[in-house]
Parts: C-alpha cells; sequence; structure tokens
C-alpha cells in the first residue's frame, strides 16, 4: 500500500488549502470530478474547503467517454454521468479533479468535454496521484503524491463510498 486512509486525508486536505490559496479564496470556483473515483474525490475537496471557509463550493461531474481518443480501440464503455452545478461554469474557474494522471489523455478529454458545457475563466487540474509516463503536454496543479511507476504497473486508488477502503496501491502488471 502506497497510501492509506490517513495519507489521502492529508493529501485531501492539502490540495484543498492549495487551491484556495492559488484562487484567493473559494469564490467562483466549481469543482467537477471525472467519473468514477474523481467525483468522490472533487466532493471531499469541497468539504474541506466548506470547513475552512464556511461556504459551500459547487460540485459536479464531467463523462468524458465520448471524448476519448481511444474509444474505437477498446471494449464498448458505457456512458458515465455529467453533473453540472445550478450556476453553470461560465466565467467561473473550473478544478478538474481525477485519481490518476497517465498518460494525459483523460484529462484530454476532460478539456473537450468542458467546451460543450460553457466557456470557464480558468481550469485547473488537481489529482490524487500523479505516475508520471504523459503522452501529451498536461501538468497538473494540485497533486496529492507523485509516484514515479514503471509502464507495467498499475495504479490503484480505492475510496471508501465507491469501495471498501481508502487506500492506493501499485500492482505489477496492467490489465
Amino acid at each position: 500500500m502506497v497510501m492509506d486512509a490517513p495519507d489521502i486525508t492529508r493529501a485531501l486536505t492539502r490540495i484543498a488549502h492549495e487551491i484556495l490559496e492559488r484562487n484567493k479564496g473559494p469564490r467562483d470556483l466549481v469543482l467537477l470530478g471525472i467519473p468514477s473515483r474523481g467525483v468522490p474525490l472533487a466532493r471531499r475537496i469541497a468539504e474541506k474547503i466548506s470547513a475552512v471557509e464556511g461556504v459551500e463550493v459547487p460540485v459536479g461531474s464531467l463523462d468524458v467517454t465520448m471524448y476519448r481518443d481511444d474509444l474505437r480501440s477498446g471494449p464498448v464503455r458505457a456512458l458515465l454521468h455529467t453533473e453540472i452545478p445550478g450556476g453553470g461554469i461560465e466565467g467561473k474557474t473550473v478544478v478538474l479533479v481525477d485519481d490518476v494522471l497517465f498518460s494525459g489523455r483523460t484529462i484530454r478529454a476532460a478539456l473537450d468535454a468542458l467546451t460543450e458545457v460553457g466557456r470557464p475563466a480558468a481550469v485547473q487540474l488537481a489529482v490524487l496521484v500523479d505516475r508520471g509516463h504523459r503522452e501529451l503536454p498536461i501538468r497538473a496543479d494540485f497533486v496529492g503524491k507523485n509516484l514515479p511507476t514503471s509502464l507495467v504497473e498499475r495504479v490503484r486508488v480505492s475510496l471508501t463510498g465507491v469501495d471498501d477502503v481508502d487506500a492506493v496501491t501499485i500492482t505489477g502488471l496492467v490489465s
């Protein structure tokens, strides 16, 4: 296990504080989680921001399935849920939240999907784990843990509410 529940909690607390510092508070922030595990991470970050600032930051989800560049090369993917908060994203600072940043292709798809929803003032990226091996020039603004890996390793994020436990693990074979 690379990260346990307390490690994840500390990382998300730090990310929440860094988001507030960079944006000079919670004004005009919207957190959009990328399904599936980015959504509960976005909710947890929003809860931490609310605990510090006393205001609720809108949280939603952004399905990137139809914007992926590997749709034709893999098995059929089910569409996931997109939920944009009531105030929308126009003119707001959108923080995309995902569990693992790897090649950058999911985030590229998220940026494409975001253009269908509106035009934010800025887009930032928060990830729990950055494992390297970028194929596109994409960099996270907020990182819980940098975790250098080999290409044959797989990083698995488990979160309570989706899984049985909060943990980040590495397995030896990509499935």
